[in-house]
């Protein structure tokens, strides 16, 4: 019973990439933001009970320019893949600004799990840029608070948008975890379950 246990706890999505190498790191990494992503979404959907009654449309808020080829090499994905992660960061520090202004300080539980997606997402920007030849990446936010928040008015409104955006993370999160494990099992020469 024991020995079944262990192999089921070796496939599962959660067990980490085996090997201290870069990759793998990367790999496990993007897996615990996005964990922490849809904790954060959790919580949010706990405090604010009227996203039962009310969804937002389902266009992303974070776009990639369509690439060039049919299929990008797994280094430009990776790229593109920092851009949206850099997008998302600039995203959650309007998050943070909108909402400090609006109620200041929140509940414990959501102000701690924002507070690890932000210096999880900043990691994984650092890792990504390692990871990648191209060492011009930027790993700072790309966003401007001061622009209008998506068109949101009105504290409803800004809560919609907050929700949209915590969404928006938890997919580009879990796009990571998907494109860094193509990039693991290239680079490594491993097939391993996501």
């Amino acid at each position: 019973m024991a020995e079944q246990e262990q192999q089921q706890a070796l496939s599962a999505p959660e067990t980490p990439v085996s090997g201290p190498s870069r990759t793998g790191r990367a790999v496990n990494l993007a897996r615990l933001l996005h964990h922490e992503c849809t904790e954060l979404l959790r919580l949010y959907k706990e405090r604010e009970t009227f996203l039962s009654y009310h969804t937002p449309d389902g266009s992303r808020i974070v776009s990639l320019s369509p690439p060039e080829e049919e299929e990008p090499s797994t280094d430009r994905q990776v790229q593109l893949l920092h851009s949206a992660l850099r997008q998302c960061l600039g995203l959650l520090h309007c998050v943070i600004q909108k909402e400090e202004e609006e109620w200041g300080k929140l509940e414990e539980d959501y102000e701690s799990m924002k507070k690890n997606v932000r210096v999880r997402l900043e990691d994984l920007l650092y890792t990504t840029k390692n990871l990648v030849e191209d060492g011009t990446l930027d790993v700072t936010p790309d966003h401007r608070c001061a622009e209008e928040v998506d068109g949101a008015s009105g504290v409803f409104g800004l809560k919609m948008w907050i929700y949209r955006v915590l969404v928006e993370l938890t997919h580009w999160s879990d796009h990571a975890v998907q494109t860094l494990h193509v990039l693991h099992t290239h680079t490594e020469g491993v097939e391993e379950e996501v």
